[in-house]
């Protein structure tokens, strides 16, 4: 049993990196350049400023809590999805929960049809914003439409002052059919590995941190064969095989939401993160509590029936810590 500093030190010396579905955060305003009628008062969905204030300050609850218990703090750093705008993301973050910790965050409005982004955000005072772009993802239905879709979001940093990579990914959805749309995926992961190939031509030994809702699972093809190279190692591939998802279809769970890391953060050099362990973070807070849905995901709508609960994915997150000693 570790003592109390010993203890202390640990949490201290430690950061939580996380990723978040955020289900439709949308605003309540009409945007005629995408298809977010739902997400209106007028709109099937009657979205009102009364539901979305709740969603936002549910929403900031879980980010307050994710992880919480290895290190008594929100997450370092977050990638989120599914939010509509810049606006949406700063009203999260001006939370009362959230607000003390005084968040930075980088987003970019994205071609998506519907008009959802992803984005990430830091904690200030232990994360340096260093750069940050956007990469559009250019693909096509079958019928040789464009589809539309989520941009991929790469960010600079450094943690501590390590430097670091981040990817943040919302890779097309399986609505086709999964092998039907599974080029779409592999699509995505080969504009990933555009992205790290720059890195790599920029910094030896990069450290690289992909995340994201990638609508495939570990060992998916587009995951295990396009994404995965022996540049990395995905450490979901264990909680899924024991079980754990972090959301639920049809009467199965997934683990579509992943965050994998380069082989680097194996290595425990003085002075350097390291990985240690990664999880699902499913408290019983988030889950429905009876009836056919029990400790499945409490969602904010099932269809337009509106519940007013959180997202219909769990929150995913991986502990690294900072190693002070010598190497071991």
């Amino acid at each position: 049993m570790l003592s109390k500093i010993t203890e202390k030190k640990a949490r201290e010396n430690s950061a939580i990196v996380a990723f978040y579905n955020l289900d439709n955060l949308f605003d309540i305003y009409d945007d005629p350049d995408t298809l977010d009628d739902e997400y209106t008062p007028t709109g099937k969905k009657k979205w009102t400023y009364r539901k979305y204030k709740s969603k936002v300050n549910n929403l900031a609850e879980v980010i307050e809590k994710i992880g919480a218990d290895h290190t008594l703090r929100p997450p370092t750093i977050i990638g989120f999805a599914e939010l509509e705008n810049e606006s949406v993301l700063v009203d999260i973050l001006n939370t009362e929960p959230l607000r003390k910790y005084a968040y930075g965050y980088v987003h970019y409005d994205s071609p998506d049809e519907r008009g959802v982004d992803v984005a990430f955000a830091f904690c200030k005072k232990d994360f340096e914003l260093l750069d940050s772009d956007k990469y559009e993802l250019i693909i096509y239905h079958k019928n040789g439409i464009r589809h539309y879709t989520r941009d991929i979001l790469y960010v600079k940093g450094k943690l501590r002052g390590e430097r670091m990579h981040i990817i943040v990914n919302h890779w097309p959805s399986r609505r086709d059919g999964e092998v039907e749309s599974m080029y779409k995926r592999v699509a995505a992961a080969q504009r990933v590995h555009e992205i790290i190939d720059r890195i790599n031509a920029e910094e030896t030994d990069a450290k690289i941190i992909i995340m994201g809702d990638f609508n495939d699972e570990y060992n998916s093809p587009s995951i295990q064969e396009h994404l995965v190279s022996s540049q990395f190692f995905n450490p979901m591939q264990s909680l899924q095989e024991s079980g754990f998802g972090s959301s639920y279809t049809n009467g199965r769970w997934y683990l579509f939401d992943q965050i994998i890391f380069s082989v680097n953060f194996l290595e425990k050099d003085k002075g350097k993160f390291f990985f240690k362990q990664a999880g699902v973070f499913n408290a019983d807070f988030l889950k429905t509590w009876s009836g056919k849905r029990k400790d499945t995901p409490y969602r904010t709508f099932i269809g337009t029936w509106y519940q007013g609960g959180y997202s219909d994915h769990f929150p995913v997150y991986a502990k690294i810590e900072q190693n002070k000693k010598h190497r071991l």
